[in-house]
C-alpha cells in the first residue's frame, strides 16, 4: 500500500459531497482552516483509543450520542449544557448497570454534514439540491440557500471551538462532580424516570458519603470531580477534515484535528472510495457504520484497510440494521470478524434503521423500535458470544417531540408540538433516559450470565 497523503482521497470516487462552483473561494477557505489551530489533540486521541479497546473487550462501554445534525441557528450553551446533562445521566445510569468505566463520547462540535438518499428534492414541482448540514448549504428552500458556499466551513469551526469549549469547562469545572447526581435530574423529566433515576442516585449518594467518610474526596481524587468528554462526527466533508489534520509531533502520524473519533457513513463506505482512502490514514479513532448491505467481503476488505495493524480501540463498527433485522445480518458480520481475527469494538445504533414518514407527514422513529433493536443487538452478542460494546443514539437535551413513543407516548399527533429538527429525529431527554435504563438492564443480565457461566 503506498505511503498515505492527506490530499490521497481527491484522487478516488467520491460521493455524498458538495461540487463547490467557486473554486478560487473553496481554495482560500481550505488555505485559511489549514492555519488554525486543531480542535482536538492527538493525545486525547489516543487515549480514546485506549478507551474504545477497553469497551471491545467488556472493561468499559461507550455511550455516544448528540444531534442529528448541529444546527447554526439553534447553537446555544443551554442546549449544550441539557446535551452534555442527559448523557451524565445516562452514563451514571449504564455505569450503575454495568459495573464498568463508561466512555462518553457526543455527536458534537462538529456533526453538521450529512448524507442524504437523493442529490436533489422536490417540493410544489419545484426541484432544488438537497439540504446537506449547515457546513455546507441551507435548509431554506430557495436556489440562494441550496448553494455550497465555502465559507460555512469556517463558522463551521468556530462553533466546534465553542463548543469544545463549553464541554471542556462542564468536564472539569466541577459541573460533572459525582456528588451532584442528583442535580442532573431535567425539570422536564418524566416522573417515572426521576424515580427511577433517584434510586439510582440515592445508591450513588451513599457510595460517596462512604467514600467521604473513608477520607476519599474529590480533593483526594481527580476522577470523583471530573469526566472525560470526547467529540465525534461523520468524517464526510473531506475538505474540512483535510484542512484541519495535523501531524502530530510525538508518534509521526497524521491527527484529524477536527474531533477525537470520525466515523464512515453507510453511504461513504465504498472500499475504494475516498472516505476511506481518508481514513485510513489518520491515527485517530475510526467509526464504520454497517448496514443491512453490508457484506462480509466488503468488511474484511474494510477491516484491513482501516486496521491493518489490528490495533484494539482503533475499529468501531457500529451495526444499524433496523428493528427485526439484527438477528439477519449481525451474525454474518460477526462470522466475518471471527474469521479475520479482527479486534473490533461493536456497537449498536438503533436510530437510523428506523427512520419512517408518520401520518401527518413528519419523519420519526418509533421508540419501540428502537428498544427492539437494541435488544436485539444484546441478544445475538449473547448467542454469538461476542461483546456488546456500546450505543450510539441521535439524541437531545431538549424537550423536543420528534420520536413517538416511551413513557410520556408521543403521538404522531404530538409531532407538531416541539418538533425541531433540521434533518433526522432525535430522542428527547425522557426517551433517553428510558432507553439508558434498558441498556443498563440489557448489561446486567449479561454479567449475571458471565459469572455464572464462570462459576459452572
Amino acid at each position: 500500500m503506498t505511503e498515505w497523503q492527506k490530499t490521497n482521497w481527491r484522487s478516488k470516487p467520491r460521493v455524498q459531497m458538495p461540487d463547490y462552483t467557486d473554486k478560487a473561494a473553496l481554495a482560500k477557505v481550505e488555505a485559511k482552516l489549514s492555519q488554525y489551530p486543531p480542535l482536538v489533540f492527538a493525545g486525547e486521541a489516543r487515549r480514546l483509543k485506549q478507551h474504545l479497546g477497553a469497551a471491545g473487550r467488556g472493561e468499559a462501554f461507550l455511550l455516544q450520542g448528540g444531534d442529528c445534525a448541529e444546527s447554526f441557528d439553534q447553537f446555544s450553551a443551554d442546549a449544550i449544557r441539557d446535551t452534555f446533562k442527559v448523557m451524565l445521566q445516562m452514563a451514571m445510569v449504564l455505569t450503575y448497570g454495568a459495573k464498568v468505566p463508561v466512555i462518553k463520547v457526543g455527536r458534537m462540535a462538529g456533526q453538521f454534514a450529512k448524507p442524504r438518499s437523493a442529490p436533489t428534492e422536490v417540493i410544489d414541482g419545484v426541484e432544488l439540491p438537497s439540504y446537506r448540514g449547515d457546513i455546507i448549504n441551507e435548509l431554506a428552500f430557495t436556489p440562494e440557500a441550496r448553494e455550497p458556499r465555502p465559507e460555512k466551513m469556517l463558522q463551521a469551526y468556530t462553533q466546534a471551538a465553542a463548543t469544545l469549549n463549553l464541554l471542556r469547562a462542564f468536564s472539569t469545572g466541577g459541573f460533572a462532580d459525582m456528588s451532584r447526581v442528583h442535580s442532573w435530574t431535567l425539570g422536564f423529566t418524566d416522573e417515572q424516570d426521576v424515580q427511577k433515576y433517584s434510586e439510582v442516585a440515592d445508591r450513588i449518594q451513599d457510595t460517596i458519603d462512604f467514600m467521604k467518610a473513608a477520607g476519599i474526596t474529590a480533593d483526594t481524587t481527580h476522577e470523583f470531580s471530573t469526566v472525560e468528554f470526547y467529540t465525534s462526527h461523520e468524517g464526510l466533508l473531506l475538505e474540512y477534515e483535510e484542512a484541519l489534520t495535523r501531524l502530530d509531533s510525538t508518534s509521526g502520524k497524521w491527527l484529524a484535528g477536527s474531533g477525537h473519533m470520525i466515523w464512515i457513513g453507510d453511504r461513504t463506505r465504498q472500499p475504494d472510495g475516498a472516505h476511506v482512502e481518508f481514513c485510513r490514514g489518520v491515527l485517530n479513532p475510526i467509526g464504520l457504520k454497517c448496514g443491512p448491505t453490508t457484506t462480509a467481503e466488503d468488511l474484511k476488505v474494510l477491516m484491513s484497510k482501516l486496521n491493518p495493524d489490528n490495533e484494539e480501540g482503533r475499529l468501531t463498527l457500529i451495526a444499524r440494521f433496523g428493528a427485526g433485522k439484527a438477528g439477519e445480518h449481525l451474525p454474518r458480520l460477526i462470522k466475518a470478524v471471527k474469521e479475520e481475527g479482527a479486534k473490533v469494538t461493536w456497537v449498536c445504533d438503533p436510530m437510523h434503521g428506523n427512520t419512517i414518514k408518520s401520518a401527518t407527514g413528519y419523519k420519526t422513529r418509533p421508540f419501540d423500535s428502537v428498544l427492539r433493536e437494541v435488544r436485539d443487538f444484546f441478544g445475538v452478542h449473547q448467542a454469538e458470544g461476542t461483546i456488546p460494546g456500546g450505543v450510539h443514539f441521535e439524541m437531545t437535551g431538549l424537550d423536543v417531540t420528534e420520536c413517538t413513543g416511551g413513557v410520556r407516548a408521543v403521538s404522531e399527533e404530538d409531532l407538531s408540538d416541539r418538533y425541531h429538527t433540521a434533518c433526522d429525529p432525535r430522542l428527547n431527554a425522557s426517551q433517553s433516559l428510558e432507553l439508558a435504563f434498558l441498556v443498563a438492564e440489557e448489561l446486567t443480565n449479561l454479567r449475571r450470565d458471565r459469572k455464572k457461566r464462570e462459576a459452572s
